[in-house]
């Protein structure tokens, strides 16, 4: 007897079986559950011949959106790298020199436009921040490397290409769709127009 505080306990030794000594028990008992699942269907995907569907909002790697005229969006205004909660975003921002209206969208430009992927945490809040719509998350994933500064997106990999644009539209609420309906607001307004 063991003696706990006031109360006494009775400890009893209890002897293990000849089966339990040799674990054939245990042993069966595992092997049950292997087999059980040995022939339930797997869920591995086999990762790329077949991939996953996304959701609609899904966000993956980052694009710089151009205007209908192959101009970039982007002013450098800085909102999205003070959006950014993992401080991810660095710009430079430069003035247009004449003949590069078609370019740049505004006078102010983003020279240097980078995001560390390592460090993003694809919150969204960039997209949300700009005035501008330049900055998008896409549908894409972000490629594995091997090396830190593969991870760090500059214009070259995040302006989209003039041929072959990214769609967005899932991205986009049905509040923003609406809002830009309103063409006698400046920002929903064509180049042409606020000529």
């Amino acid at each position: 007897m063991q003696s706990l505080t006031n109360r006494s306990r009775v400890v009893v030794r209890k002897e293990m079986t000849f089966a339990e000594k040799i674990y054939i028990p245990a042993i069966l008992a595992g092997l049950r559950i292997t087999l059980k699942h040995f022939f339930k269907k797997s869920v591995t995907v086999r990762y790329p011949e077949e991939k996953r569907p996304f959701s609609a909002v899904y966000r993956g790697q980052h694009v710089l959106k151009r205007d209908e005229y192959g101009a970039e969006c982007c002013t450098a205004c800085g909102l999205c790298a003070v959006a950014c909660p993992a401080e991810a975003i660095t710009m430079v921002a430069a003035e247009r020199e004449p003949g590069e209206e078609k370019l740049y969208r505004e006078e102010k430009y983003a020279a240097i436009y980078e995001i560390n992927m390592l460090r993003c945490i694809f919150c969204g809040l960039c997209e949300d921040a700009c005035p501008k719509e330049a900055i998008f998350l896409t549908d894409r994933l972000v490629p594995a490397f091997n090396e830190r500064g593969d991870f760090i997106y500059g214009k070259d990999k995040l302006v989209e290409p003039v041929d072959a644009r990214i769609d967005i539209s899932k991205r986009q609420t049905d509040a923003v769709k609406e809002f830009k309906t309103h063409k006698e607001l400046r920002h929903n307004r064509l180049k042409e127009d606020l000529d």
